[in-house]
């Protein structure tokens, strides 16, 4: 008996033993070193693990099938040498917690998103990440401070003494030259700094046309191409393609050598820019990136301020002095794709009389019933379709195919984990930052529960009032008919990877059903064509992409010809 209770000791002994070897660890530490920061920073503090040795972790981040995990918490007042610890409780992505990370070999590394103060004017303050030239891309923006990767080892029980420093600083971003054709401005605006409470500059790449040293008398057309930050203007190229250029293959396009045909477009838009018959335009690519995106939706929004009167009445006009523009409604022109195609056809329904035309390509969605596919003002919840025993996620991409690489959810929970309060510099916060009401703490309503997908519908009234871009339409088209008449043109392709295909369908049958005055325009769409096909039918995606800069001027003439004022200047900019 003596024996067998020794014995009953010993396997207590042995167990207990083994639940402190086994009892799970779930923590990782981060501090900021002193060499890189002497004083205290807010922000939002990124852990990143990742099993792909081909890059760090911090540019492995994405909503698609090849994404590496990531956990995200805010820093207030964080000082140098302070630990911030990442538990089982805080919130990441593919992966919701530390725990459920699978045992294995994972490259670790840290990033923090430095945020600034903001005194708003409407009297609220708020902290946000300022851009700082990288058009607000939280991996490489200036002023980042972040830790070089190392491996760790995930092990059936979690982590161990493991403890990353911050102690690297992203370097500022060189701007970029002027040369002959091209030229870099940017203008302080007063209404927008009005509204931020510090100085805000708009900026602009303009393409000048042949001759515009040599014919100081012409005043030209203006076409302004909406789209994602540009760091310089793109798609010019003044040389044929470098021959010890190593072909690069597009995953997207699976195209090999796209890098060279990039190239080749590039040149070839130059040699037409100079053709003989080509009329002369100016166009401009603007820089408008906000704390929240990397552009401002060219709007003016509650919670980014008033940046369509900025760029409109303020940057534009500045350009067309400093460049001789004609500086009239009828001479300007907007066009470009996704989030620019959006910006063109706002911009042109905002400001009917400012503008003469819009070209629309694969525009983010223009009616909300259809964003995406969700419907904003019917649908209880934005995730999950409808179902009393069934629970099946809402798609957020595919391919031509209709093979889905994401879903609604996990998209917007990765934006998340990068940033609460619409801060994730990602697509559906700068939709919210944008549409939205501006909230009691200064931030903008949110259209859902970013967790559970559940729909706020007073918010969404407010974004059909205001942002609705088919509903507006329809509300006022008897103020706006005579002024738009003409001036819409919309491209999409029917398998848009987006399913922004959806809401032009809608916007299609109200502009269809127009009368005195019918709208005059036109809707096109690209058979099985994803994003962003911009109306070529003749071209694939991967080449009339690269031709947004002269698709649409034989159609900019006839509008010009078209429209025009009698005592338009028509000749001076159409020397040879």
């Amino acid at each position: 008996m003596k024996k067998f209770v020794i014995a009953i000791i010993l396997l207590n002994i042995v167990f207990t033993s083994c639940e402190k070897v086994v009892k799970p660890i779930y923590n990782i530490n981060v501090t900021l070193d002193e060499t890189v920061s002497a004083s205290k920073k807010d922000g939002r503090l990124l852990l990143m693990l990742s099993t792909d040795d081909s890059d760090e972790p911090r540019f492995q981040i994405n909503d698609g099938l090849n994404t590496q995990l990531i956990f995200g918490v805010n820093v207030n007042d964080w000082e140098p040498g302070t630990p911030i610890s990442f538990d089982a409780s805080v919130f990441g992505y593919p992966y919701e917690s530390l725990k459920d990370v699978p045992p294995g070999e994972y490259n670790v590394q840290a990033l923090l998103h430095v945020y600034e103060t903001f005194n708003l004017s409407s009297g609220h303050t708020v902290k946000l990440p300022m851009d700082n030239g990288e058009g607000q891309q939280w991996q490489r923006s200036p002023g980042n401070l972040y830790s070089k990767p190392f491996k760790v080892r995930v092990a059936t029980n979690g982590f161990e003494n493991v403890s990353v420093t911050l102690d690297q600083v992203i370097p500022p971003i060189e701007e970029p030259t002027d040369t002959k054709w091209i030229k870099h401005i940017k203008v302080k605006s007063e209404k927008l700094s009005a509204f931020w409470g510090r100085d805000i500059y708009l900026g602009a790449h303009v393409l000048l046309p042949k001759g515009f040293d040599e014919h100081p008398e012409a005043k030209y057309p203006l076409m302004v191409f909406h789209g994602h930050f540009p760091s310089d203007f793109g798609g010019f190229r003044t040389t044929p393609p470098d021959p010890n250029l190593t072909p690069e293959y597009s995953e997207r396009f699976n195209l090999e050598g796209y890098n060279i045909i990039q190239q080749q477009e590039a040149y070839d838009f130059y040699k037409r820019w100079n053709a003989p018959d080509f009329p002369r335009f100016i166009i401009i690519e603007i820089q408008h990136p906000t704390p929240y995106y990397d552009d401002s939706y060219a709007v003016n929004s509650a919670s980014q301020g008033p940046y369509g009167d900025a760029i409109t009445y303020e940057l534009i006009p500045e350009i067309e002095k400093q460049f001789r523009g004609i500086g009239e409604g009828w001479s300007r022109f907007l066009y470009g794709g996704s989030t620019g195609g959006w910006e063109a056809l706002a911009v042109q329904v905002k400001y009917p009389e400012e503008y003469n035309g819009c070209f629309a390509a694969c525009p983010d969605p223009i009616d909300f019933r259809a964003y995406t596919l969700t419907n904003i003002y019917e649908d209880k919840n934005a995730y999950y379709y409808p179902s009393r025993h069934k629970q099946l996620e809402v798609p957020a991409h595919r391919n031509y195919l209709g093979q889905i690489q994401s879903t609604l959810r996990q998209g917007n929970h990765l934006e998340l984990v990068l940033g609460d309060k619409s801060r994730s510099g990602q697509q559906w916060d700068i939709w919210e930052a944008t549409y939205s009401p501006q909230g009691d703490d200064g931030y903008p309503v949110r259209i859902w529960d970013k967790m559970t997908g559940d729909i706020d519908h007073e918010v969404a009234e407010y974004w059909k009032e205001n942002y609705d871009l088919r509903h507006i339409l329809q509300r006022d088209w008897g103020k706006l008919g005579d002024n738009l008449k003409g001036k819409i043109h919309i491209y999409c392709g029917d398998m848009d990877n987006y399913y922004l295909n959806n809401a032009v369908y809608l916007m299609e049958d109200f502009l269809e059903s127009t009368t005195d005055p019918y709208y005059e325009g036109e809707v096109l769409y690209g058979d099985r064509a994803e994003h962003c096909w911009n109306g070529d039918p003749e071209q694939p995606n991967a080449i009339s992409r690269l031709r947004y800069n002269s698709m649409y001027v034989p159609k900019i003439m006839e509008r010009i010809e078209k429209s025009a004022p009698k005592d338009a200047d028509l000749t001076s900019w159409r020397y040879e």
